[in-house]
């Protein structure tokens, strides 16, 4: 007599299994997938059909830029395409590092050390976005050597600091001005210096853009290059209006800086012209004595 079939192979069972059992709700349900809000992902609006690359992550919201330069924020969360995929969007997850570390100017980053004492000599700049910018670039190398940097306010008071200053054996100055051309006015207040008596302490270099906004690759703001503004029309002024930037005041020409800015992450997006000059600074009042 053959053995009698379990009772969940009862082949007289019309109705099969349990159609509760398991995850039923799922079945035939599209699954999203989730994507990392990576920084320049370009993604998709599904409701509006907005496009825009993340600039940044923050508290749950996402950061995206348009190919105009403005930004808007949205939740993370889904509604978002990628490549016409529908997605979830979610915050980066923190990438443990791996190998030696590198600072944004390139070089090895050094360990964590005690707070070293700032070296007599200095690096003075123009003003306060030649300042950030070296900062953001070569801040970590800059605090492992012990330098300073100041900005100037302006290239015009460059006798009065350094006769302030007092450069001398040990206590070596370098500027880094802009605009520094033949005929300029930047050139002949570095001949100056060049035949002053602070001539074997001091050194001034330049690179050759009108501001140091120039020194950013266009490529960085989704740009071929940067635009030529007439004369007689104050340069950052019509650098943002040319870029369909806010530029009524000052506060709008500092918003422009920051985004700017906000778009460097390392040497790799400055121009050589620029990347030279601060280098030859570093090395000039890191100098033994």
């Amino acid at each position: 007599m053959p053995a009698t079939p379990p009772y969940d192979a009862d082949p007289f069972d019309r109705y099969g299994s349990d159609v509760l059992a398991g995850d039923w709700k799922a079945r035939g349900r599209t699954v999203i997938p989730a994507v990392e809000a990576e920084r320049d992902l370009v993604v998709e609006l599904a409701d509006s059909g907005y496009c825009g690359a993340v600039v940044r992550v923050e508290k749950g919201v996402v950061v995206l830029e348009d190919r105009y330069g403005k930004q808007r924020m949205f939740p993370l969360g889904h509604g978002f395409l990628v490549e016409g995929r529908a997605v979830q969007l979610t915050a980066p997850r923190p990438k443990a590092p791996t190998g030696r570390l590198r600072t944004a100017s390139g070089s090895f980053a050094v360990e964590q050390g005690p707070a070293k004492v700032a070296l007599p000599s200095r690096i003075f700049v123009e003003g306060r976005h030649d300042a950030e910018l070296v900062e953001k670039v070569w801040g970590a190398d800059l605090r492992v050597e012990g330098v300073v940097v100041e900005y100037l306010e302006g290239v015009d008071v460059l006798d009065e600091v350094l006769a302030e200053f007092r450069p001398g054996p040990g206590r070596r100055a370098g500027v880094l001005v802009d605009h520094l051309v033949p005929g300029s006015k930047e050139q002949r207040i570095a001949d100056a210096v060049a035949r002053g008596p602070y001539r074997s302490d001091v050194l001034v270099v330049g690179h050759p853009y009108i501001d140091v906004w120039q020194s950013v690759k266009p490529a960085r703001l989704g740009r071929e290059a940067w635009p030529v503004v007439p004369r007689g029309t104050e340069w950052k002024h019509g650098v943002c209006e040319a870029f369909g930037w806010p530029h009524a005041d000052q506060a709008d020409i500092a918003r422009a800086w920051q985004h700017i800015l906000g778009r460097v992450r390392g040497y790799g997006d400055l121009e050589p012209a620029l990347l030279g000059r601060v280098e030859e600074l570093i090395d000039f009042v890191t100098a033994p004595a």
